[in-house]
């Protein structure tokens, strides 16, 4: 069963689904996005991403991007403490962006503590990601590989898969993207955090039902999130978790992340104990925004396992820190469906 498919199985038109944009935006021109210095670790070629890339149903800007966002103050929308936001934070300047929005914009160009950003979601792999996009935006392709997003940037046409942040196809092939933190919570765990938060509007210039997920939700977890099932054939299967099952993940080079260019922490496991450590890395759960932080060792710094839990504090040789708090160094991690991530990354080190 393919995208198309399942939102017809479900009820909701394509065309509801892709909005009115049909031809799509013009280039900005320009040079495209900031990139890292290095390039973030593939598993698989650009050639092989792109001979796995399949059409999702709607065309390219068939799902819109949100280019002109609005935003009300904590006290103004309609949402349950339980709702699934995308949490994001840049300079004192922390907006909520409800799952219930982007799982039919897939994309908000955003400014963010003055920053030019984009916060992204894909529905289908359970991802949400930051990137800084410059003096350009990006916007839905309309295609998948792994199931996952791949946007475009508006400058150059070049196609970036969102979980591997890397240009598969045109002008910056193999450019990566430079990537801030975007926190998967509830509406109840963030406005908590941060009170004085602004929230993206349902006021997008788009006609949508915002109180319905067309793929199911989460607040209950139904329809295809609940699921076992994919809608597209995975790059690698693993069976030794279930497929949708919530892992934290980070990927950078080997040399300054872990022992591997991939790592997956068990969300359920790490909420359990509090801490995770293995070979050069320190997973650490934050029970106040239901997230986690991954931590790199190295021959200058604590073991991994000198660091232990304590009422929801790390405690460490030289002191107890704040789980964001820990005097190592970070890695920026998000969220992904099990399957997603180990189609992408089948060696990735597993903190279960």
């Amino acid at each position: 069963m393919n995208r198309r498919t399942f939102l017809a199985a479900t009820g909701v038109a394509l065309g509801a689904l892709a909005g009115c944009l049909g031809a799509g935006r013009e280039s900005e021109g320009g040079s495209g996005p900031p990139s890292t210095d290095a390039p973030l670790p593939l598993a698989h070629s650009p050639a092989l991403l792109r001979e796995h890339t399949v059409s999702g149903g709607p065309g390219k800007d068939g799902i819109p991007a949100i280019d002109e966002p609005r935003f009300v103050d904590a006290t103004a929308p309609a949402l349950d403490d339980g709702d699934v936001v995308f949490g994001v934070e840049i300079d004192g300047d922390a907006r909520a962006y409800p799952q219930d929005v982007l799982v039919w914009h897939e994309i908000v160009n955003d400014t963010v503590g003055g920053r030019p950003v984009s916060v992204t979601y894909c529905p289908l792999t359970g991802t949400a990601l930051g990137f800084e996009r410059g003096d350009t935006s990006f916007g839905v392709s309309g295609d998948l590989v792994n199931s996952n997003l791949v946007m475009y940037d508006r400058a150059t046409d070049s196609r970036w898969p969102q979980v591997v942040a890397t240009a598969i196809d045109g002008p910056l092939e193999g450019d990566s993207l430079r990537q801030f933190p975007v926190v998967w919570t509830t509406w109840g765990r963030w406005r908590t955090a941060y009170p004085d938060t602004d929230v993206l509007s349902t006021d997008t210039g788009y006609v949508r039902n915002y109180d319905d997920d067309p793929y199911g939700g989460y607040n209950p977890t139904t329809g295809y999130y609940a699921s076992s099932g994919t809608l597209f054939a995975p790059l690698h299967e693993d069976d030794r978790f279930e497929p949708k099952v919530p892992f934290l993940v980070t990927r950078g080079p080997s040399s300054e992340a872990t022992d591997r260019p991939s790592v997956a922490v068990h969300k359920a496991t790490l909420r359990e104990r509090g801490v995770l450590a293995a070979g050069r890395s320190l997973a650490v759960s934050d029970p106040t925004l239901d997230t986690g932080y991954l931590y790199r060792t190295g021959p200058d710094t604590p073991d991994p396992g000198a660091f232990s839990w304590t009422d929801g504090r790390v405690r460490g040789p030289d002191g107890t820190y704040a789980p964001s708090a820990v005097p190592l160094p970070a890695t920026t991690t998000f969220d992904a469906m099990w399957f997603a991530w180990v189609g992408f990354y089948p060696e990735t080190e597993v903190h279960a």
